[in-house]
């Protein structure tokens, strides 16, 4: 065990498992003091590497995150303290882990409940080799104006209450994280404040015990006296006892043992730490305080006298000449965090994104304000999540499933056509599923697929307008735009698309009313006796019955009809329903295992 001071202005540790708040506390308390450095060097996040992102007073900055121990050690050989936030069932192995590399000198275990046969090894291998653990079960330790581990003396607003920004001439030990908060609190009133604070922890067998840095605390000559806050349960306050008798303790000690209500019980009780339990006389509150009194503690008659008792004590020493005034100084002001400003209502940020389709900030998300639970129990489909998401209400059953089949009719056109070809050529090139998915979907335009817009916006013009076909196909060849939704490279008259007709009948069925597609179809006529070919194609066909859905429902106005078909909404269908095909064509080449595409010569027109 360390004879002396622990911990320095310049003492830097390594944080075990990530925790955010733990560490920028630590970072504040450092800037608080005054440190020119962080106190945390490195974070070590099991299978994890990079950086993570905190301020160290207004000035953000990046601690390196290392997946391993040893990799940390190595990055940061001055860092000598080992943080470890890691669960109960992890503690052990980790913290060992660090006790044998030579940089760590002190490793503080904050996890409750690591099994008690560990917790023996871990002691007899620190003692063995000199080395410090504070905990299990602790919150960690400080020293003033220097260096403090986690979350050890809560906030901020505590932190500056108990005046631990800077060093003070008492030195603390206690079981409790808890009641040493409140402790540091006490102390600064009646006395100048801290020098340096220890939890040891509250399980049955903590790595360093009272009297243990008691014993160091009587080594360092800026500490002026002691104060001990035990509780019932162990004997670990009698080897303060014997110390003492032996005169290794030369400095004042003000001593209480929580845990005197004890024997108001008929039956013995288990207090709030491991250790917290009485297992005979000796190990009773009462008979600890009597054996630390006779052996020249001081030992108030309760803990609420105990904050009198320290106080006579720090004023004894003051009229002895021991203690020396301290120069009070004012503590820079820690920048508050945005997010605890906004919520105290200090200020207002404008946010930076807004949605209207999904909220995933309750017990479950919810679609369009509609609850994940309900849309499964209703049993909604596909077309009603589009719905939802896309129109930000609920459709009728028809429109739904209108969509569904557009979605399925849309899915796939075969290997041939440029989006499952330029998919098919990158799968076989071995990139992966979204580099392939990708590369399919960018060919969707005008050409291919992308028209379904256009054909709804030109079909709605001219219907509304009341132009007859010739005039609307007559006006756009004088503009230079070939009719979109019209028109096919292998459909004709004599040779109808399937897709088209299965989706016309849908509608003759289940819309009430399908005056665009009916206008679609009359267009139709006029291009068919003009060539063979110029067939409606599944473009048109959406793009038309689209307008009847949206128009017919009574769910839409007319400018949102108009909104609807201007920002894309119908392209969005056929991106929808062909990424399913792309996705399905990418595992087909995978699955085949087909080598790198080269296209023939053969197939090739090369000119000059």
């Amino acid at each position: 065990m360390a004879t002396g001071q622990l911990f320095s202005r310049n003492t830097q540790a390594l944080f075990y498992n990530y925790k955010q708040l733990p560490i920028q506390r630590m970072l504040d308390f450092d800037f608080l003091c005054g440190r020119e450095t962080p106190s945390v060097a490195g974070i070590i996040n099991p299978g994890s590497e990079g950086f993570q992102k905190l301020f160290f007073g207004q000035e953000e900055i990046a601690i390196p995150v290392h997946a391993a121990i040893e990799a940390a050690c190595a990055a940061h050989p001055t860092a000598d303290v080992f943080i470890n936030f890691a669960s109960f069932r992890s503690a052990a192995a980790s913290s060992m882990a660090a006790l044998k590399l030579p940089t760590i000198k002190v490793v503080a275990i904050i996890a409750e409940g690591v099994p008690e046969s560990d917790t023996k090894q871990l002691i007899a291998y620190a003692r063995a080799n000199n080395k410090v653990i504070i905990g299990p079960a602790t919150v960690g330790g400080v020293q003033a104006g220097a260096f403090k581990i986690g979350d050890t003396a809560g906030t901020i607003d505590n932190i500056i209450q108990c005046k631990l920004y800077r060093p003070g001439s008492v030195g603390f030990v206690s079981k409790s994280g808890g009641m040493s908060n409140e402790m540091y609190n006490t102390i600064a009133r009646v006395t100048d404040g801290i020098y340096e604070g220890i939890a040891i922890g509250g399980d049955v067998f903590p790595g360093s015990t009272l009297s243990d840095h008691i014993l160091r605390f009587n080594n360092i000559p800026q500490i002026k006296m002691v104060v001990v806050l035990g509780e019932l349960g162990g004997r670990d306050e009698y080897s303060l006892v014997e110390a003492m008798k032996q005169g290794k303790v030369t400095k004042p000690v003000v001593a209480w043992v929580s845990g005197t209500c004890a024997r108001l019980f008929k039956s013995e009780v288990q207090f709030g730490h491991a250790g917290a339990k009485s297992g005979g006389e000796m190990e009773s509150a009462q008979a600890k305080n009597q054996a630390l009194k006779v052996a020249g503690a001081t030992v108030p008659t309760s803990f609420e006298a105990l904050e009198s008792a320290i106080k006579e004590t720090f004023d004894k020493l003051v009229e002895e000449g021991k203690v020396s005034p301290i120069k009070e100084v004012t503590p820079p002001q820690i920048p508050e965090d945005l997010s605890s400003a906004i919520k105290s209502g200090k200020v207002r940020a404008p946010t930076h994104i807004i949605s209207t389709i999904s909220d995933d900030r309750g017990e479950e998300p919810c679609y369009a304000g509609v609850p994940m639970s309900s849309i499964i129990e209703q049993g909604y489909g596909v077309g009603d999540v589009i719905s939802l998401l896309w129109f930000k209400r609920s459709l009728p059953r028809y429109c739904t499933k209108f969509i569904e089949i557009c979605i399925m009719l849309c899915a796939d056109h075969g290997p041939c056509v440029s989006g499952a070809h330029n998919t098919i050529v990158t799968a076989r090139a071995g990139k992966d599923l979204v580099s392939s998915l990708v590369s399919g979907l960018l060919t969707i335009g005008p050409r291919f697929g992308g028209a379904i817009d256009d054909a709804a916006r030109y079909f709605k013009d001219a219907c509304d307008r009341n132009l007859t076909p010739y005039e609307f196909v007559e006006g756009m060849k004088k503009k230079g735009i070939r009719v979109p939704g019209i028109g096919h490279r292998i459909k004709s008259r004599d040779n109808r698309d399937k897709r088209v007709e299965l989706l016309q009948k849908f509608a003759r069925s289940n819309f009430p009313a399908v005056k665009y597609m009916e206008y679609a179809v009359q267009v139709e006529t006029y291009t068919l006796s003009k060539a063979n070919n110029l067939v409606m194609n599944v473009d048109g066909a959406i793009g038309s019955l689209f307008l009847d859905l949206l128009a017919g429902s009574g769910m839409f106005t007319k400018q949102e009809i108009d909104e609807i078909v201007q920002i894309g909404y119908l392209n969005g269908l056929f991106v929808l329903a062909r990424s399913i095909g792309l996705i399905g064509h990418t595992f087909d080449q995978k699955r085949l295992k087909q080598p790198l595409y080269r296209h023939p010569w053969e197939d090739v027109l090369y000119t000059k």
